[in-house]
């Protein structure tokens, strides 16, 4: 597989999808015909979050914030085989 294989990060967001939703979390994945897929997450006071995920040296990363706002904000990512990813993101964006 690529390095930005469409099909594997498809795999990640759908994992991490069905784990949010695990966790009470209303989620709904975008496949747009010409770019990456992305998981978008609701809070409760419909605040819409978009989550992707990329390829790194070490492996895949959810990330969440735009690249201008990691550049003020660090921690808006995490690893995509972390155990406890949903659980990370959830308290960063719902929180």
């Amino acid at each position: 597989m690529s390095a930005c294989d469409p099909r594997e990060q498809f795999i990640h967001l759908v994992r991490l999808g069905l784990d949010l939703r695990g966790l009470g979390v209303r989620t709904s994945l975008v496949v747009p015909v010409g770019g990456r897929p992305v998981l978008e997450i609701r809070s409760a006071g419909e605040t819409r979050t978009r989550i992707t995920v990329i390829r790194r040296a070490c492996g895949w990363a959810f990330i969440w914030r735009p690249w201008w706002a990691r550049l003020r904000r660090p921690g808006q990512w995490i690893w995509a085989e972390a155990d406890n990813a949903a659980d990370v993101i959830v308290s960063a964006v719902i929180a």
